[in-house]
């Protein structure tokens, strides 16, 4: 099956990367062309033996996957140019942030199956959370072959686009979070007297822990959490400067604006002449 790839950054190489090493996807064959960037396309090329070009008629002939992973703003031009390509029974999936099946249509000129899908980076490594939605083109095959993409670079939870926003910012940019978090820990640990290098497996092995007593339990994390906050003792310490930072509310907004900035997006690309 023939997948060809719109657009080069650093959505469509975490994908890339995870189907090729996925062995369920063993068979499909990669393309991947970008707006002008030789140099990085020859990268992609070099780093997963998949094919290349900027000849749209060659590439999108005989594809049945269409994958948009360019710019939000370079959505509406790219569209426009591939129209005269496609056809009405490629399926295209659509990894943009905000931009709707809608929109997509509308500048294709023409009803299509489309699904609109918000993975994470953590693709790369098959460690993806993924919401897919459809549209009501989309066939029964179709959506196997999309939900068989996602699967195999990490989990995939099927809902209303309408729920999309909300997917973006909580985990299409979760992943940025816990970096966040991560960076915090080293350097309050550098600051304390470790170096980086003996920081590093402590604040790993403590995440990749929290997150499978999560996965393994039934626990809430509200309980988890407090099973081992002690009165008097240092995770409760420690809870009280967050809670006096207001850490959880900042959390909380962080993902709300996420969410909202993606509707943003879908305003300012979707009316933008």
């Amino acid at each position: 099956m023939k997948v060809v790839f719109l657009g080069a950054g650093s959505m469509a190489e975490a994908l890339i990367q995870g189907m090729v090493q996925a062995p369920k996807l063993k068979d499909m064959d990669l393309w991947v062309t970008n707006r002008s960037d030789f140099d990085r396309l020859q990268k992609i090329k070099d780093s997963y033996q998949i094919n290349i070009s900027y000849d749209l008629g060659t590439m999108l002939n005989g594809t049945e996957i269409i994958v948009l992973a360019m710019k939000p703003k370079d959505a509406k031009a790219a569209l426009e140019t591939i129209r005269h390509y496609v056809t009405p029974d490629q399926l295209i999936i659509s990894v943009l942030a905000g931009l709707s099946s809608e929109f997509i249509a509308e500048r294709l000129k023409f009803n299509m199956p489309i699904a609109r899908a918000m993975p994470n980076t953590s693709a790369s490594i098959q460690q993806s959370a993924t919401g897919l939605a459809f549209n009501e083109f989309v066939s029964e095959r179709q959506q196997g072959l999309a939900f068989s993409i996602f699967s195999a670079v990490g989990t995939v939870t099927i809902v209303d686009e309408s729920r999309l926003d909300l997917v973006t910012g909580l985990s299409g940019s979760g992943p940025a979070y816990i970096y966040y978090v991560v960076e915090a820990m080293e350097q309050a640990a550098v600051e304390l007297g470790l170096t980086p290098e003996e920081a590093k497996p402590f604040i790993l092995q403590t995440l990749e822990g929290a997150s499978k007593m999560l996965t393994l339990t039934n626990q809430s994390p509200s309980n988890l959490r407090k099973a081992i906050t002690s009165e008097g003792g240092t995770t409760e310490a420690g809870i009280k400067q967050l809670e006096k930072h207001h850490v959880k509310e900042a959390f909380k907004d962080c993902i709300k604006e996420a969410t909202e900035h993606s509707g943003r997006l879908r305003t300012l690309f979707e009316q933008s002449d």
